[in-house]
C-alpha cells in the first residue's frame, strides 16, 4: 500500500468520528507488514477523560488481533489547516509497540509528511526501559 492509500484510508474515518464536544474529526489507518490495515477514529464522551483518539482506536484493533511488532506505519489525518500531529499519550501508545514506526500526518487540503516516531518522541520510554 503507498503512503497516498493508507493517507486516503484514514481520510474514509472521518465520517465515522463521534466529536459532538471538540466538532473536530480525526482518523487513522494503521499498516501492517502483511498488508493488514487497522483503522480507527476518535470517539468522544461527556467525560473527557475517557475520549480515544483515532490511533489509539487503531492500535486497540491491531493489538486485539495479535498484531504487537509487525506494523510498518500509521497515517493520521483531520479536518485542519495544520497537519494533524499525534497527542503525546498516541506518541506513546505507539512507541510501545512500534519504536522504529514512520508516521504520515495530514491536513484538511489531503497535503501530508512522513516522519519517523523517533522524530516524534525522542527518547521515549518503551519496554526495554523497564530492563
Amino acid at each position: 500500500m503507498t503512503d497516498r492509500e493508507l493517507v486516503e484510508k484514514a481520510f474514509s474515518m472521518l465520517e465515522y468520528a463521534y466529536v459532538p464536544y471538540s466538532k473536530f474529526p480525526v482518523g487513522a489507518a494503521l499498516l501492517m507488514k502483511d498488508g493488514t490495515v487497522f483503522t480507527g477514529c476518535n470517539v468522544e464522551n461527556a467525560a473527557y477523560g475517557s475520549t480515544i483518539c483515532a490511533e489509539r482506536t487503531a492500535i486497540l484493533k491491531a493489538v486485539s488481533e495479535g498484531h504487537r511488532d509487525d506494523w510498518v506505519r500509521i497515517a493520521v489525518v483531520g479536518n485542519s489547516q495544520d497537519y494533524c500531529w499525534p497527542c503525546g499519550a498516541c506518541r506513546q501508545m505507539l512507541y510501545e509497540f512500534c519504536p522504529q514506526l514512520e508516521v504520515l500526518v495530514a491536513r484538511k487540503d489531503h497535503d501530508f509528511v512522513k516522519l519517523s516516531l523517533a522524530e516524534l518522541l525522542p527518547r521515549g520510554f518503551g519496554p526495554k526501559s523497564l530492563e
